[in-house]
């Protein structure tokens, strides 16, 4: 099946991401409306081991895993463009509108831009483009992350976020930089800086 955008990896970056991309359909922009987005988690985020009590707007004491859950409920409440399923995918390769993304069962996807968004525990997709190394923001030994131009770019149509983009191991961080991955996608399809805002209606 064909995808606009196929995120790998469920985890903070990867819905936050896959939100932003489907926050701005509806608009009037015709550079974005129809276009359908998949994200493809393993369901192995590092979140769900999580208790959270300094992630900004989020109540004390919430568990990750909750978190997780409330995200997939977020994402598919603001938008039908947006498939989340589970799956494990092994190989990415192609280029830019001819991208080919394979699961573990056989499954294939084709996709105009893909995003990794599979954490820092380890990269074990086959990917000729992403080289790996490590993660020089984890307290921990051992954490990787892929290489990128500094502003998410593996190369063109191939973007990191994440943790396995070289943030800091924070739950704000990793959502951040997938939400800026996805700003990023939106200003290249309109062709000139984007943001997505909405306002209370007045009364």
């Amino acid at each position: 099946m064909r995808w606009d955008v196929v995120i790998v990896g469920g985890g903070p970056a990867g819905l936050s991401c896959a939100l932003t991309l489907a926050s701005a359909q509806g608009r009037g922009w015709e550079w974005v409306d129809g276009r359908r987005f998949l994200v493809v988690d393993e369901g192995e985020s590092d979140l769900k081991k999580a208790l959270l009590n300094n992630a900004p707007g989020v109540p004390l004491g919430t568990k990750g895993a909750e978190l997780l859950e409330q995200l997939r409920r977020q994402v598919k409440a603001l938008s039908e463009a947006v498939e989340i399923k589970q799956g494990k995918v092994v190989k990415v390769e192609g280029s830019r509108g001819s991208f080919k993304v394979y699961e573990e069962d056989g499954t294939l996807h084709e996709a105009e831009v893909v995003v990794l968004a599979t954490g820092f525990q380890k990269f074990e997709l086959e990917c000729p483009d992403c080289k790996v190394k490590e993660n020089p923001k984890s307290p921990k030994p051992g954490r990787v992350m892929v290489e990128h131009d500094g502003d998410y770019r593996v190369k063109d149509g191939l973007f990191v976020a994440g943790l396995l983009a070289g943030v800091s191991s924070m739950f704000a961080t990793a959502a951040g930089s997938g939400v800026q991955v996805a700003v990023n996608i939106l200003s290249e399809w309109a062709g000139k800086p984007v943001v997505v805002h909405d306002v209370p209606e007045k009364t």
